[in-house]
C-alpha cells in the first residue's frame, strides 16, 4: 500500500476509468493521507492496482451506475456485484465488472467483435456492450459475434427509420 511522507497509510478515495488517446484503458486512482490531508493521484494501466488500492472500491463509472438502481434493489445489486468481485479477487468494481456479474460472466466475445466494439464512441460503448450481451444471453448464445452486432445495429437503426417516416 502507499505510505505518505508522514509515515501513515494512504487510503484509496476513488478510481476513475479513462481511455487514453491511444485507446488504452487506464485508471486514475485517488488516495488520501487522512492525518495530514495530503492527496495523491496515480495513473495506472487498467487492472494494475497491486499495492495502490487498499480495499474494495467502486470506480466512478460503476458508482454512477449504482446510483441509478432503484433504491429498493440497491442492497441485492451491491451484494451480487461485490460478491462476484470478491470471488474473482478484484479490488475495483468497474462498469464492465457489473455487466459480468449480471450475466454470470457467461458471455464471451469474438476478438473481431471486441475490436469492433472498441470503435464505438466511449460515451455509448457501455450501453452497447450491455445490449449485445443481453441479446446473446436471451438467445442462449454464449458468444457475441460480429453477425450479432450487425443484427442488433440493424434493429436499432431500423427502429429509428420507422419513427422518422411516421
Amino acid at each position: 500500500m502507499l505510505v505518505c511522507g508522514c509515515g501513515n497509510w494512504m487510503h484509496t478515495e476513488g478510481v476513475e476509468e479513462r481511455i487514453g488517446s491511444d485507446g488504452a484503458a487506464t485508471w486514475f486512482v485517488r488516495s488520501e493521507c487522512r492525518p495530514c490531508r495530503w492527496w495523491v493521484g496515480v495513473d495506472v494501466p487498467a487492472g494494475r492496482i497491486d499495492g495502490i488500492v487498499d480495499r474494495l472500491m467502486w470506480s466512478d463509472d460503476a458508482r454512477y451506475r449504482l446510483d441509478r438502481v432503484p433504491p429498493y434493489a440497491v442492497p441485492a445489486f451491491r451484494e451480487l456485484v461485490e460478491g462476484f468481485a470478491r470471488t474473482r479477487r478484484q479490488r475495483v468494481i468497474t462498469y464492465e465488472l457489473i455487466e459480468q456479474a449480471q450475466t454470470g460472466d457467461v458471455v464471451s466475445w469474438d476478438p473481431d467483435a471486441e475490436q469492433r466494439l472498441s470503435n464505438v464512441p466511449a460515451a455509448v460503448r457501455g450501453m452497447a456492450r450491455i445490449e449485445l450481451e443481453r441479446t446473446a444471453v436471451d438467445r442462449g448464445a454464449g458468444r457475441v459475434t460480429v453477425a450479432l452486432m450487425e443484427e442488433v445495429k440493424a434493429r436499432y437503426f431500423g427502429m429509428a427509420a420507422q419513427r422518422d417516416e411516421a
